[in-house]
């Protein structure tokens, strides 16, 4: 049997970026998410992981303010935002990257990436500039500017996406399955930059993520069965049991 992890194992609520409890969602009567609680603290990187349809992408997308739930209560950095819209949410700080990128394929690299800045509350003065930060996580970005975002490889398009996020400054990255469909060298560029967020920025990281190396990487995991949570804890007590029940296919 998979052992539910502790839940004092968790920091106080002050040190939490995110904090969902009791999370119900429903597509017209079909009951997704099950009184989901989950928490993400401030600086650390969670992997939600599950087979495909168990709700992770739902999860995300009330997260974010696409779907309402019935009932339950999303806090993000102290403050409830369950009547927040979803672009307020990213102006409060939460930076989201969908499950197929979204990257505009006809804007230029450069062009996607200043759209980033739209997620700012506060825009810097020179709002046609890039941050030579962002080229330092995705070097291949500052050779391909001018190349339409449409004529990136998958895996350069991911790096797009995850790279105007980050043009917003969010407290909090989203990331639904950044490695589906993506070559192994690039997922490990892509495992290495999210690292690097963490490290470098403080930034926390929600993760949908199947990839076990990736998954692995990060601090603590939920996993998901039929919309709710059945396992959590600590990535350097995932055990096989855990990974060949949620994981393996």
């Amino acid at each position: 049997m998979v052992q539910t992890a502790v839940s004092s194992t968790l920091p106080a609520a002050s040190d939490l970026m995110l904090q969902v409890s009791g999370l119900n969602v429903y597509y017209g009567e079909s009951h997704i998410l099950r009184d989901v609680d989950l928490s993400v603290p401030k600086g650390e990187m969670v992997c939600l992981i599950g087979r495909n349809g168990v709700g992770k992408t739902t999860m995300l997308k009330t997260l974010m303010g696409l779907l309402k739930p019935r009932s339950g209560g999303i806090i993000f950095n102290g403050e409830p935002i369950l009547h927040r819209s979803t672009d307020q949410r990213a102006k409060l700080g939460i930076g989201y990257v969908p499950q197929g990128r979204e990257v505009i394929p006809r804007l230029t690299v450069k062009e996607n990436l200043l759209l980033g800045y739209e997620a700012r509350t506060v825009r810097p003065k020179n709002t046609q500039e890039i941050p030579e930060e962002i080229f330092e996580l995705f070097p291949i970005l500052k050779e391909f500017l001018w190349r339409m975002g449409g004529d990136l490889s998958g895996g350069q398009q991911q790096q797009l996406a995850i790279a105007r996020a980050i043009m917003g400054q969010p407290q909090l990255l989203v990331l639904d399955e950044p490695t589906e469909g993506i070559q192994p060298s690039i997922i490990l560029d892509i495992e290495a930059a999210v690292k690097r967020i963490v490290a470098t920025t403080g930034i926390s990281v929600l993760l949908v993520e199947q990839h076990l190396h990736f998954v692995r990487q990060a601090d603590r995991y939920y996993a998901m069965q039929k919309g709710g949570i059945v396992a959590s804890g600590p990535t350097r007590e995932l055990s096989n049991e855990v990974i060949q029940k949620f994981l393996a296919v």
